[in-house]
């Protein structure tokens, strides 16, 4: 079985995010960067699949240069190659742009399941996992729990909502997207990072990758840190006066009705 895993760099969470002069993403040089969680989630569920029923798993990451740190991480954790899409202004792609170019990197590798993590921890849109397959013309399901294979078909389970669950079949190849915490995510042992120093990765432009008629579906305008301020305003008159008044505020300043 040939798997191919999206992973994403994101910030540190403890990282000091400060937003650059053109409002527009945060200053990459102040801050520390890490694999994005969900996505190391569904790494390890590859590697399990790949040691049961054999195979390779092959991490994929859009990004510039900085982004071989995952893809390292990933390689050490026991992937057999990697891809890298590179790119130095990935932050600016929409979650369509970004799922085309991933693609259009992974068409030629004819995976028989993609992995992703949910969503990521940085934008959080859910939707790479998601276009991928559709791009890609391959059966997919979200929120995935528990994976099992057999006779070239896949059994999964989703998580619904209220403690629900389901089991859906559906064909290989897939694309699946996979909730946190469904495993115990490995660390890289010494041996792995020594062999991940010898393994492949293959990097391609995401010009190369990516339709030149795919336009953006979406801007960002404007990031910028909420203002905090206390105001208190008394309201006066008669109790049922001040009661609708207080509805009225509750219903179009505070937008909580």
């Amino acid at each position: 079985m040939k798997i191919g895993v999206c992973l994403k760099q994101v910030p540190a969470k403890d990282a000091p995010l400060r937003i650059n002069d053109a409002a527009t993403w945060v200053r990459e040089g102040d801050i520390s960067y890490e694999t994005c969680e969900p996505d190391n989630f569904a790494l390890e569920a590859a590697l399990q699949l790949a040691e049961k029923h054999g195979g390779e798993v092959v991490v994929i990451s859009l990004g510039p240069e900085r982004v071989r740190q995952v893809i390292k991480e990933g390689l050490a954790k026991g992937a057999a190659r990697a891809l890298h899409v590179q790119d130095d202004q990935f932050y600016a792609l929409d979650p369509l742009q970004m799922a085309a170019a991933l693609a259009g990197a992974m068409r030629e590798e004819k995976f028989d399941l993609i992995l992703t993590g949910l969503q990521s921890d940085d934008h959080g849109y859910g939707q790479t996992g998601v276009l991928v397959a559709e791009l890609l013309g391959l059966p997919h399901a979200t929120i995935i729990m528990e994976i099992q294979v057999a006779d070239g078909r896949l059994k999964v389970k989703r998580e619904l909502e209220a403690g629900w669950f389901q089991w859906i079949e559906l064909p290989l190849p897939a694309v699946l997207a996979i909730q946190s915490g469904i495993n115990k995510p490995r660390y890289a042992s010494l041996k792995g990072i020594m062999a991940a120093k010898k393994k492949e990765i293959r990097a391609v432009s995401r010009a190369d990758v990516l339709p030149a008629d795919l336009a953006a579906t979406q801007e960002t305008k404007k990031i910028y840190v909420p203002q905090k301020t206390k105001k208190t305003e008394f309201l006066e008159g008669q109790p049922k006066e001040m009661a609708a008044k207080l509805l009225e505020k509750l219903r179009h300043e505070a937008r909580i009705l």
